[in-house]
């Protein structure tokens, strides 16, 4: 759902970063927590357990724990079951922090944050949601949090060489057969190294975490901030633990219907849309990047700079920095670049393209730093931790086909009508190959008072997707930002009405009477 790129471009909004965050506090006692009921025998001794609040920098140079020393944020880590079902056995470490409420007297409890992925750490966002929702902030205790072998806490790295396996087949069936090859070998490489925890890499499990979690800091209820793959975490927490939660946004929402190994299938139109908007931008200014005149001349680059890789591949940088491309990874180059319409999105994908547009002809390129940055998080090993806690969140969390031609079968229909995205959203995983879950997916059965927002343009999490979730949770609202191509939006992309209606709703706990709409 979100690709190392599309997180290192909200590295910069969200602080996004991957680290170690151990506390040196002496032990702090939480407040008495509910009682546990009796489905959750065992589970006391992590509810009630005494978190260690300390410093979050590990060390000199590590400038995430001394930024969020110096904004006054504390961290501990939260003991949790591998197993829950042998919770008196193997234990693993979830990474928190804490940026306590300062308007003590209007407290209105904690709220949990989690930036999507699957596989995306929250532990350094406590500052930047604190300014972001204004008022409410000084209220909440805001606590980030790394989940399940994410970031600082307990680690899982399979070893890889790419930071993903969101590739696309090709335009040849040579290069699905490449794919598949990739694909088994990913997942050859995660059950070789890591067989005894690769069963609890699971949605469910993360959201039991949250649960202790909650225990853990003494709260009756927790309110919760999700984006992307985050709003299916919190929908699958208010269905394992209803009357748990207090105020709760999901952003950037998802079908639950629809989550899985093969989500991205359902996003292929929205792509190619916002790819085609991206294009009418570009040609605008053809006299910086030389793409194209119009919007058909754009695209009709693209599709040559992808065929040029199909014949070989690309060289792009300058030594000693160069990469390769073919076309099973010039698409996702395109897929990353078409997250946002913002005009600083729109510049650094029109810049990467006009990039692979002169090694298709030939010459000698030189990378951005954020270009450079998207490469190497996707094309080497630098990201495989990121890349390994993903796969192996989807593929716990449901089966996939396990025959290979079920997917070459949809790549081939898919062309036509998306001939960037098809080969790609329809692409085999790694979960062709795993073992299979050992939950089945939470089905969505009881009704929650949730505020869900999102972008009619929305390429990763289709609005779509936000509408059957909030028909599946009547008692929910809905916000809809018209007109953006736009994956979050919340504090991220600068929209005042969607920002001071979450706003209003996390200070007030109040949903608004019926659905509202923003514009762009």
């Amino acid at each position: 759902m979100t690709t190392p790129s599309s997180a290192a471009r909200r590295t910069s909004a969200v602080g996004l970063a991957l680290a170690t965050c151990l506390g040196a506090a002496p032990n702090v006692t939480a407040a008495a927590v509910p009682a546990v009921p009796k489905s959750e025998a065992g589970l006391d001794r992590y509810h009630h357990q005494h978190l260690r609040w300390g410093n979050c920098a590990t060390n000199p140079d590590d400038t995430m724990g001394r930024d969020l020393d110096k904004a006054g944020v504390r961290c501990a880590d939260v003991v949790v079951p591998l197993d829950y079902a042998a919770p008196n056995g193997r234990t693993i470490t979830i990474a928190i922090s804490r940026l306590k409420a300062t308007d003590t007297r209007h407290r209105i409890g904690s709220i949990l944050l989690n930036n999507g992925g699957p596989g995306g750490p929250a532990l350094q966002s406590p500052p930047e949601f604190h300014a972001w929702m204004k008022k409410a902030g000084p209220r909440y205790d805001i606590v980030g949090f790394d989940p399940r072998f994410v970031g600082r806490s307990t680690p899982l790295d399979c070893g890889w060489s790419v930071g993903t396996n969101l590739f696309s087949a090709g335009i040849s069936r040579a290069g699905f057969e490449r794919q598949v090859a990739l694909q088994k070998d990913l997942a050859a490489k995660c059950r070789a190294s890591n067989a005894s925890v690769l069963p609890h890499v699971s949605t469910r499990n993360t959201a039991r975490d949250m649960d202790v979690i909650r225990g853990a800091l003494g709260e009756e209820k927790i309110s919760y901030f999700g984006y992307s793959y985050g709003t299916y975490l919190g929908t699958v927490y208010t269905q394992m633990f209803p009357g748990r939660t207090d105020r709760m946004v999901l952003d950037g929402a998802v079908d639950p219907r629809m989550y899985g190994p093969r989500l991205l299938r359902r996003t292929t139109s929205e792509n190619e849309r916002a790819l085609a908007d991206w294009a009418t931008w570009a040609a605008a200014r053809n006299e910086t990047y030389g793409l194209g005149r119009t919007r058909a001349q754009v695209l009709a680059t693209v599709d040559r700079v992808i065929r040029a890789s199909a014949r070989g591949p690309l060289t792009v940088g300058t030594a000693p920095e160069t990469f390769q491309l073919d076309d099973t990874q010039v698409p996702l180059v395109l897929f990353s670049g078409v997250d946002s319409d913002t005009d600083a999105s729109r510049a650094a994908l029109s810049d990467q393209v006009s990039v692979l547009n002169k090694a298709a002809a030939g010459q000698s390129t030189r990378l951005s730093p954020q270009f450079e940055e998207t490469l190497r998080a996707t094309t080497t090993g630098e990201q495989s931790h990121h890349g390994s806690v993903q796969s192996a969140v989807f593929c716990g969390d449901r089966a996939a086909p396990r025959d290979p031609e079920v997917y070459w079968r949809d790549i081939e229909r898919s062309r036509a009508a998306s001939p960037r995205f098809g080969a790609l959203t329809n692409n085999i995983t790694p979960c062709a190959f795993w073992d299979r879950p050992r939950e089945e997916p939470t089905r969505v059965q009881q009704d929650a008072k949730v505020l869900i927002v999102s972008a009619t343009g929305d390429p990763r999490t289709p609005h779509k997707g936000a509408v059957a979730l909030h028909g599946l949770l009547p008692s929910s609202r809905l916000i809809t930002l018209e007109g953006a191509n736009r994956h979050a939006i919340y504090g991220l992309y600068g929209n005042k009405c969607v920002d001071n209606k979450v706003n209003h709703y996390l200070t007030t706990g109040k949903l608004p009477s019926d659905d509202q709409i923003c514009s762009k």
